[in-house]
């Protein structure tokens, strides 16, 4: 039975986004830095991956970690960055920013999905941080963005369920509500069930070891000196099993 749930696979690298293609993934979302929760990936990265994969390529606009209230001048690399992410064939961006008291800050975010035009737009987890998660329902939807990437309000979608119930309610098809946040295939049942969202975002990523021969583990270049000699990737065999509960799932939503 044809899959009627979207299922949107975050990667980093070439790898893990043929590997998402190849599992059955229906996009992926494209970051840097996984560690610190995704930033704007390269030029580089886009382009080869838009080589390599045919299902939808959503890139991540974040300018740094840390939090979403963003200076004029990160603001215009987000700009920079949404229209090179256009040129080299993105289907969708994805971004969020919020003002100082935890709203979302409507004008700027316009402005970008005005900019990102023919493409989709994504307001992402930043969501989960304002401070009144149905005004700013409301406020990204006035922004005319396609979507929104929550877990609630809460840590993971599961804890996050009976929010993400309500925004769904609330939201009456105006814009498609995906769940994130330890979405897996033993807990996905439950969290389409309850929540009723048309979509579902994972990570779902391994740490594999390096092939280096050699490995001096004296010396962190990165912030964890355990990090060097591992690579977090996306397993093909693991979105292919997410993609069958996906799959065996859907009559179970259709008839909700």
């Amino acid at each position: 039975m044809a899959n009627l749930v979207g299922l949107e696979v975050c990667v980093d690298s070439v790898d893990s986004a043929v590997a998402a293609e190849r599992g059955g993934a229906t996009r992926v979302e494209l970051c840097s830095n996984l560690f610190e929760g995704g930033i704007t990936p390269s030029a580089g990265l886009i382009s080869t991956i838009r080589h390599k994969i045919s299902i939808g390529l959503h890139v991540m606009i974040r300018p740094r970690a840390g939090d979403f209230c963003y200076s004029a001048d990160e603001f215009e690399v987000m700009q920079q960055d949404i229209l090179t992410a256009k040129q080299l064939g993105a289907n969708g961006v994805v971004f969020g920013i919020l003002n100082t008291g935890g709203s979302v800050n409507i004008e700027r975010t316009r402005k970008l999905v005005e900019l990102a035009r023919p493409l989709t737009v994504t307001f992402h987890r930043a969501f989960d941080m304002s401070a009144d998660l149905f005004r700013a329902l409301e406020d990204v939807i006035y922004t005319g963005a396609n979507r929104i990437l929550t877990s609630g309000g809460e840590p993971n979608a599961l804890e996050g369920l009976d929010a993400l119930q309500r925004l769904v309610e609330a939201a009456n098809g105006r814009i498609i509500l995906m769940a994130c946040g330890g979405v897996r295939d033993h807990n996905v049942h439950t969290i389409l069930e309850r929540s009723h969202v048309p979509e579902v975002h994972v990570g779902m990523v391994d740490s594999v070891p390096s092939p280096m021969r050699y490995q001096n583990k004296r010396v962190a270049i990165g912030s964890a000196q355990s990090r060097e000699y591992a690579r977090l990737v996306v397993l093909q065999e693991n979105v292919e099993k997410l993609v069958k509960t996906l799959a065996d799932a859907a009559p179970v939503r259709s008839q909700a």
